[in-house]
């Protein structure tokens, strides 16, 4: 499939996924939801790919929704709100948590401005990486609105209730080094894009079973019980056990790096 609004390419095992609507600094309309839920599937399909990288074209990560352009045709935002059952995500929220469900770490480049959707977008990811002056912004109470892009879901995990309340309440613009300050970001770096490439290569040389079965354990268990977590760890352990990739990664260990084999497709969850 051919894009709109947005990059995909794949090389190495990574997929790179860009925002590229420089122009509009990537404001997100109702084409760029549809292809960033078309892309996820796509990746998720894609059991060779090892890391995502999403990131930004121009001098913005995201400026937030493209409102203009969206609610020419209400219709279509309703649409994007609707779900079949409430618990489950809606095409709007599908642009955060679906990063979330992939079985492969994501990791976000931001630079510059990543306001309102932009930042519950970058919540779906499992790792997030800033410039130190990147603006940063739970913008939608400017607009009398509420954070409804399922980025509430990392929200929890990442920082204090009242900080996390103040950020939504004030709309709040901060800093790349304010947000890791937070907890926010997983790091700040004058090149996040390269700095992300880097993290997902060093992710890349271990067993992709071991990895997307670490995501999968840490997303489910965070805030589980303790009976659940410990459930998982041993039948998650089991199940790499017995995968062609954990018998590779032995072979490896215990042989040159002339005679390496590479890993196969991660398995399926």
């Amino acid at each position: 499939m051919n894009y709109i609004n947005i990059d995909f390419q794949v090389n190495n095992n990574i997929a790179f996924v860009t925002l590229s609507r420089p122009e509009k600094h990537n404001a997100i309309d109702m084409t760029t939801f549809n292809e960033l839920n078309h892309v996820i599937k796509r990746i998720d399909k894609d059991t060779s790919i090892r890391a995502v990288i999403v990131s930004g074209k121009g001098e913005d990560f995201c400026s937030g929704i493209d409102v203009k352009s969206l609610f020419k045709s209400p219709q279509k935002a309703i649409r994007l709100l609707l779900k079949c059952l409430p618990g489950h995500s809606n095409n709007a929220q599908k642009v955060s948590t679906g990063w979330r469900k992939l079985a492969v770490p994501v990791i976000f480049a931001i630079q510059g401005r990543c306001w309102g959707a932009g930042m519950q977008i970058a919540f779906g990811g499992d790792f997030r990486i800033a410039t130190p002056d990147a603006s940063m912004s739970i913008m939608e109470a400017k607009w009398g609105l509420i954070p409804d892009m399922g980025g509430t879901l990392a929200l929890r995990e990442l920082v204090r209730l009242d900080i996390a309340k103040e950020l939504a309440m004030t709309a709040k613009i901060i800093s790349g080094e304010e947000a890791l300050n937070l907890g926010l970001l997983t790091k700040v770096s004058p090149d996040p894009l390269q700095a992300a490439t880097k993290l997902a290569n060093d992710i890349s040389q271990f067993s992709p079973d071991s990895v997307s079965a670490c995501k999968k354990l840490y997303n489910k268990s965070w805030w589980g019980s303790a009976r659940s977590a410990l459930a998982r760890e041993t039948l998650y352990q089991i199940k790499v056990l017995f995968g062609k990739n954990y018998k590779i990664k032995s072979y490896n260990q215990t042989h040159d790096k002339t005679k390496q084999k590479p890993f196969k497709a991660r398995m399926k969850w």
